[in-house]
């Protein structure tokens, strides 16, 4: 059976390369992004909760030379927008959500970077296999026209086209996990970038009370 399936492929790869060809460049795609972007993710990934600790108690004490260099040390994209937001604390209180904001944006895009990749290949491979059984199934049709060949040539042929339907929902449907693991992944970060957002705010809150009490 196993030998059959891969005569099968081997046939459909070869013969209906209309089909065969879109679906394997699109699982080439597919793969290439998903490890890209596991990559990438695992390279910026941090435990933000003891980081989180540490900034607001440095917060606190308004050492902001001292957190910056906690944000410094701990790398990757929460540390880039930790360490951008300190020192929009020391030079921009007064627009500062608009201008952290910013901040996040750009940062944002990187981290959903050729995510829609996964979620077009999801969307559009099944119908690149289904346009590849169409066909199939009108070739057999016309051979047996052609030849009068009985059932079994009919159930063959049907299979045989099959094999294309198979093929684009394989790489669908990985396609369609890792877009929704990776897009999970990003909404996790942008939940820590609204938690250093509020650490921040509080602080800004707290240093224009101290200057209205001052004044």
């Amino acid at each position: 059976m196993e030998n059959k399936i891969l005569t099968y492929f081997i046939e459909f790869a070869l013969k209906d390369w209309f089909a065969s060809i879109p679906i394997t460049i699109c699982s080439v795609w597919t793969v290439a992004v998903i490890v890209e972007r596991y990559l990438y993710y695992q390279q910026n990934r941090r435990d933000v909760t003891a980081f989180i600790h540490q900034l607001q108690r440095e917060l606190e004490n308004s050492n902001l030379q001292k957190a910056q260099a906690t944000c410094s040390r701990l790398g990757g994209v929460v540390g880039e927008v930790a360490e951008e937001g300190v020192r929009l604390l020391a030079e921009q209180k007064e627009d500062f959500s608009k201008a952290f904001d910013i901040t996040v944006g750009l940062v944002s895009r990187k981290l959903e970077k050729n995510i829609a990749v996964l979620g077009t290949v999801g969307a559009t491979c099944p119908f690149l296999g289904l346009f590849g059984t169409v066909v199939g199934v009108v070739f057999t049709l016309d051979e047996l026209g052609a030849s009068g060949g009985g059932t079994q040539t009919v159930v063959i042929g049907v299979a045989k086209a099959l094999i294309a339907t198979g093929y684009g929902l394989l790489v669908a449907i990985i396609a369609v996990i890792f877009n929704n693991w990776y897009t999970n992944i990003v909404k996790r970060f942008n939940d820590d970038f609204q938690l250093l957002k509020l650490l921040f705010l509080s602080f800004v809150a707290e240093a224009e009370a101290g200057e209205a009490n001052y004044s």
